[in-house]
């Protein structure tokens, strides 16, 4: 029986390949059962190599009991392979837990711009950071000088809570920017801030805890407090941001985006801050400060962070340098009240002992030299410019036929139309004319008052916003 099987010289060594090659022509039924394999000298032949690299690959395939030998025989296929093809053949029945029950129906609810059809030539993508302003070249160096001062004690298991220099970085730079009051201890750095809303959920909630979360929120959020059996309590946003009235006499947490309320964008007005803390100091509760994206802020400097006001110990801070950075960093923090400390990091290292030691030195050598401010500072400037962009756009191509929000924080607006429309037609329709926008209809719990569009500019030119908005007029 003639074989196919492509070698590579660049490739695992050729004994492997030729293995990996009778190996697969067993299990798809190539050879049978009880059948003689081809001699090591023809085997040799038909692919070029040598006699040694087949007696190799017929010992590996021994050696795994794919095949038999018979003295004075030959090599013949093991007849228990039958029995693996046909086990490899059915699905196997498997009984998931609630918690993965649960994640199984969450994959297919999470609605993200990374899941949507590509490319498209008018993007209006949200939650991405603007990886052409990055200045890779310095990442790079100073990616190669880490790993080249790595002493070897720097290789094993490292603290739960993160490398001491970048929580000592992150803390300088939040007391700065964001008023943030914090010690380094009480940092915990994370994968992302996905993982530090799991961490949250896994510590702090039971089945059936009563937790309060905006309406609309991001489905992130929305999805882990699901699968923790949360029973959430949808508080609506307005123009101000998440309204206090709403808020449940009795719940164990709120989660919030106050700095740019996510999706809609509005920003929670300082009497709202106050009246948030209060609740909470009467509930019993604590808040989760989700500060996705509270860096980029235009015309005057931003309101400070929740956490700065609360006097009480109950705000947990969440930021992510996936936005500032770029997403495939995966790094993000906690800061919690000290009492909580230990416990976040015992779970932070029940989950995956710490987030990688080598790419915490060189986010905090980045942020100390000042590059991390100075990329900060080009990115406001360019999403300033994009941003001013597209609202002459709007106003120049749609008028009073919409209005929009979120424009004074964040990378992106929500554009309202005035008439009533199909929030699914339009998007639709948009597509066809090769514009991806995202409706708000996914983020709400409760049915949506009105149709809204998510619009992200962080990725696109000024021209592709001016063409990409006089497109989405005309499907208006």
């Amino acid at each position: 029986m003639p074989l196919l099987i492509p070698l590579s010289k660049r490739g695992e060594p050729l004994f492997r390949q030729v293995y990996r090659g009778l190996r697969k022509a067993i299990l798809d039924g190539g050879f049978r059962p009880g059948q003689k394999l081809p001699s090591t000298r023809a085997i040799a032949e038909q692919v070029g190599v040598s006699r040694t690299v087949a007696l190799m690959a017929y010992e590996q395939l021994l050696a795994e009991g794919f095949a038999t030998g018979r003295a004075g025989s030959g090599t013949y296929v093991s007849k228990a392979v039958e029995v693996r093809r046909q086990a490899e053949r059915r699905s196997p029945q498997v009984r998931l837990s609630r918690f993965g029950n649960a994640a199984a129906a969450a994959s297919r609810k999470i609605h993200l711009p990374s899941q949507a059809p590509r490319p498209k030539p008018y993007d209006f993508a949200f939650g991405i950071s603007d990886v052409e302003t990055f200045p890779f070249q310095a990442w790079r160096r100073i990616l190669l000088r880490c790993a080249r001062k790595t002493r070897v004690s720097q290789l094993d298991y490292a603290s739960a809570s993160g490398c001491l220099p970048l929580r000592e970085a992150i803390c300088t730079h939040l007391r700065r920017s964001r008023s943030v009051v914090c010690d380094p201890e009480q940092v915990i750095v994370v994968s992302g801030s996905q993982q530090a809303l799991d961490l949250i959920a896994r510590v702090f909630i039971e089945p059936g805890d009563c937790v309060a979360v905006e309406d609309p929120s991001y489905q992130g959020t929305r999805e882990v407090l699901r699968v923790a059996g949360a029973h959430s309590i949808a508080v609506p946003v307005d123009a101000d941001g998440l309204d206090p009235a709403g808020l449940p006499p009795k719940a164990r947490l709120a989660f919030i985006t106050p700095s740019h309320q996510f999706p809609t964008g509005a920003i929670l007005s300082v009497g709202r801050r106050f009246a948030l803390l209060e609740w909470a100091k009467r509930a019993g509760a604590l808040v989760v400060e989700d500060d996705y994206d509270g860096e980029f802020y235009y015309h005057r400097q931003p309101l400070e962070s929740l956490q700065g006001l609360d006097r009480q110990g109950r705000v947990i801070y969440i930021g992510t340098f996936s936005r500032t950075v770029f997403s495939a960093l995966r790094i993000g923090y906690l800061i919690c009240p000290k009492p909580l400390v230990d416990t976040l990091a015992a779970a932070k290292w029940l989950c995956d002992r710490h987030t990688p030691t080598l790419e915490q030195e060189a986010l905090a050598e980045f942020i100390a030299s000042g590059l991390y401010e100075r990329n900060l500072r080009r990115v406001r400037r360019r999403n300033a410019s994009r941003r001013d962009v597209l609202l002459d756009s709007i106003q120049k191509f749609m008028q009073d036929r919409v209005e929009v929000s979120g424009d004074g924080a964040g990378a992106h607006v929500v554009v309202w139309p005035r008439e009533r429309v199909s929030e699914k037609q339009v998007v639709a329709r948009a597509l066809a004319r090769g514009i991806l926008i995202y409706g708000l209809a996914p983020y709400y719990a409760n049915k949506p008052r009105r149709p809204g569009l998510l619009l992200g500019y962080s990725r696109l030119k000024e021209s592709e916003i001016r063409e990409g908005i006089r497109r989405l007029s005309e499907v208006l």
